[in-house]
């Protein structure tokens, strides 16, 4: 009878024992896939006292503007810590051109957010709209710095949702329900509707105080 032959053992160097596949270099010298931003995630339910980690990066995302700002300026003592696209427009009107505003905008605004992240200050973005791609350059800048991520999904009346954000609105609610919202980065997730909203009394970026 034929003998088998002998196993071979493989040694794994130690840049891929600890990193994901898809953060190392390509061998045909392409650039690095983008690090997976994949964590554990946690569903949170709604209480009158939201506390987060200080230097914490909090995204605010609702299909409508208007009741984004007015939940975000009830219950963000910090106003420098308020960052939206909306503010950051209102700034350059006037002083670029037209065409210029919105990628002018957006280039300056992830640089205020990147420039608190660095120096382990909170951000609080109100979302300027419903769709992964316009988050993911604040929670990619926020993981590579280890800041912790969450997500406030704040709803409103249904005639206050554009029909073309019916589509991103559903996809969103059912991804955070289902606690999928993990795989965008966020390691926890609160959605918030009328009277919870209301209920909500103040959001706190600091420890929670000592039990003596």
């Amino acid at each position: 009878m034929a003998s088998r032959p002998p196993v071979r053992s493989v040694k794994i160097s130690d840049d891929e024992r600890t990193g994901w596949s898809s953060d190392r270099p390509r061998r045909d010298g392409a650039p690095p896939r983008p690090a997976d931003l994949t964590v554990h995630c946690r569903v949170l339910t709604p209480a009158d006292r939201l506390r987060y980690s200080p230097g914490s990066l909090l995204i605010v995302v609702s299909a409508s503007t208007a009741e984004r700002d007015r939940f975000v300026e009830r219950l963000i003592e910090d106003r420098a810590s308020l960052l939206s696209l909306d503010k950051v427009r209102g700034l350059l009107a006037g002083r670029v051109q037209e065409d210029e505003l919105e990628p002018r905008a957006q280039e300056l605004l992830q640089a205020a957010v990147a420039k608190r992240l660095e120096n382990r200050q909170t951000v609080v973005l109100a979302a300027d709209g419903l769709q992964p791609d316009e988050r993911e350059p604040f929670v990619r800048a926020a993981a590579a710095l280890k800041r912790p991520r969450h997500l406030i999904l704040l709803e409103t009346a249904r005639d206050q949702v554009r029909e073309e954000d019916h589509a991103a609105l559903n996809e969103l609610r059912r991804a955070l329900d289902a606690g999928e919202l993990g795989s965008e980065g966020f390691q926890t997730v609160l959605r918030l509707g009328g009277g919870s909203a209301q209920e909500v009394k103040r959001i706190l970026f600091r420890p929670p105080p000592r039990e003596d």
